[in-house]
């Protein structure tokens, strides 16, 4: 499923679904998390990249293993240490991107008013201000991981 898209390999195809919602995710959620003001205009699209930025880093995942079982099972060397190097990233910007997806979403339901009470956070503040907090460190993780694997990538692919 994930080894090729119309004949061509498909980890090349996927992965710029991954570089592009990941850092997206991480952006809007580190605005969702400091400018309360703001909430109301980027909680749609929070939530979207919520569900859609694990989804393409999972497949970018898959299809780089299968990838490299398919043309570059035997590679050592130089190569096969920048795929090594490369690969070792696949794992936490999975976990990385999953944990604030989830935070990110749990924000989105904490800051959204409760029936009875207008205006005010769901949880109170303490709790707003925690998964606001967790929120951007997982931003700041999922940030690092992203750029590590795709310049790693990159590396690989081009010899830099």
């Amino acid at each position: 499923m994930f080894d090729q898209i119309l004949g061509l390999p498909a980890h090349p195809l996927i992965i710029h679904f991954a570089v592009v919602l990941t850092p997206l995710l991480v952006a809007t959620a580190a605005v969702y998390a400091i400018v309360p003001r703001w909430r109301t205009y980027v909680a749609w699209a929070l939530v979207l990249l919520s569900l859609a930025s694990p989804v393409a880093v999972f497949a970018a995942k898959e299809s780089g293993e299968s990838l490299k079982a398919a043309r570059f099972a035997t590679a050592d060397g130089e190569l096969g240490s920048r795929i090594t190097a490369h690969q070792s990233f696949a794992n936490p910007l999975l976990l990385s991107v999953l944990g604030l997806a989830v935070a990110a979403l749990l924000l989105v339901y904490a800051t959204s008013p409760a029936r009875d009470s207008v205006g005010r956070d769901r949880f109170g503040r303490a709790v707003t201000l925690t998964l606001s907090a967790l929120t951007l460190v997982l931003a700041a993780v999922a940030g690092y991981y992203v750029f590590r694997a795709g310049d790693s990538g990159a590396r690989a692919v081009w010899g830099a």
